[in-house]
């Protein structure tokens, strides 16, 4: 293949003109829009900025809604996939009201205890727990998911004072509302009806005397004390007693 140099384009502007090794021998292409993109080679154009494209893990709705089922937040999987929450947010919210009635369908079923079922529901429960405790039951929050074996987990949350805690339990809808039983500690509290420890028990405080020392007693450095005209003694001053010096100013 032979190689040509550019010369530039004919007068009519249709072709551009080479030249080989010898000037006289010249050539002409068509100045098309072939030539013109092959040129480029596909760079962008002066005028054109110059875009970042960034490259998303783009998941499938069916995706989405797996991840949200298994207890994911929107946020989580959006931060996670590099997708946008609003996006998200459009597949999973039939996921999370599939969640939000699980978890509800939960407080209506029955704790399974030693001896079988409980008569009351786990809100039932729970709530008379707390209250006997001195704690308010208005404040818990509920949620659920689906583990791999595709049963239920339940989450308890509730506050005391500053700490937060949760228990959690495993939903089997069946008749009658179904049965929960507990997964950790502090589900088997809430549910034990022998159980009488508080659920967040405080370390007592050692009680301290906050006693005032007895002062020793002040002397003058010498045997003999200072009286004043009046014949009382002089009390020196603590930092005479350590320098020495009398209320007189003698050494």
């Amino acid at each position: 293949m032979r190689e040509v140099k550019l010369v530039g384009l004919d007068a009519d502007g249709k072709y551009i003109i080479c030249e080989g090794d010898d000037p006289a021998e010249q050539f002409r292409l068509p100045a098309d829009d072939r030539l013109r993109a092959a040129l480029r080679g596909g760079v962008a154009a002066p005028d054109q900025p110059k875009l970042d494209i960034e490259v998303t893990n783009m998941l499938s709705p069916k995706e989405i809604q797996a991840k949200i089922r298994a207890g994911a937040s929107v946020e989580q999987v959006a931060a996670a996939s590099g997708s946008d929450v609003a996006r998200i947010r459009r597949f999973a919210h039939p996921v999370l009201l599939e969640r939000f009635r699980a978890a509800e369908l939960a407080t209506a079923a029955h704790p399974f205890l030693g001896d079988g079922p409980s008569v009351l529901t786990l809100l039932e429960t729970v709530s008379t727990a707390l209250v006997a405790r001195g704690l308010d039951p208005d404040g818990l929050s509920w949620d659920a998911w689906r583990n791999e074996d595709n049963r239920w987990t339940v989450q308890l949350a509730w506050k005391i004072g500053r700490s937060d805690n949760i228990a959690h339990f495993c939903f089997t809808p069946g008749a009658h509302g179904g049965t929960v039983t507990p997964i950790d500690d502090g589900a088997s509290e809430l549910i034990d009806p022998d159980f009488d420890r508080p659920l967040r028990p405080l370390a007592k405080v050692a009680h301290v005397d906050f006693d005032e020392p007895a002062r020793p007693a002040v002397t003058a450095p010498s045997g003999q004390p200072v009286h004043t005209r009046r014949g009382k003694p002089v009390i020196p001053a603590w930092e005479d007693v350590l320098l020495g010096v009398r209320s007189g100013g003698q050494r």
